[in-house]
């Protein structure tokens, strides 16, 4: 198995089970993805383009699935959480069913089509 595989499957409920899920909806969603171990984290790519990342914060008790090129994002921005962060925007999750498919979905498509621009918009800098 490998390492990020193993970092989700060796997690307690209810992570265990909303990181699966993200996993098989990320795979079904972009099948070309490829799922790599950096930082520690299941991180998410396109050749070499990232595309997001999986967490469980057992401390604050949720799943974030971050999008580093949320800069450049246009769906969904009202759920999106920066919270002290200045780039990557997350979705997150304290129990599988308030994972929303449909909306998931849609700021995968969207990340993937911005997945070639920086972190950064212009006006960011």
């Amino acid at each position: 198995m490998k390492p990020a595989e193993n970092y989700i499957f060796n997690q307690p409920e209810p992570y265990k089970g909303i990181l699966m899920h993200l996993q098989m909806i990320i795979e079904s969603t972009l099948p070309e993805v490829e799922l790599k171990f950096k930082w520690n984290i299941p991180c998410f790519y396109i050749g070499k383009s990232p595309i997001c990342y999986l967490n469980a914060s057992h401390k604050k008790k949720f799943v974030d699935i971050a999008f580093w090129n949320s800069a450049h994002l246009t769906k969904h921005l009202n759920v999106l959480i920066s919270e002290n962060r200045k780039v990557v925007r997350s979705l997150r999750y304290t129990t599988l069913d308030e994972v929303d498919n449909t909306i998931l979905i849609d700021v995968l498509k969207d990340a993937y089509s911005v997945r070639q621009n920086g972190f950064y918009k212009r006006e960011d800098l």
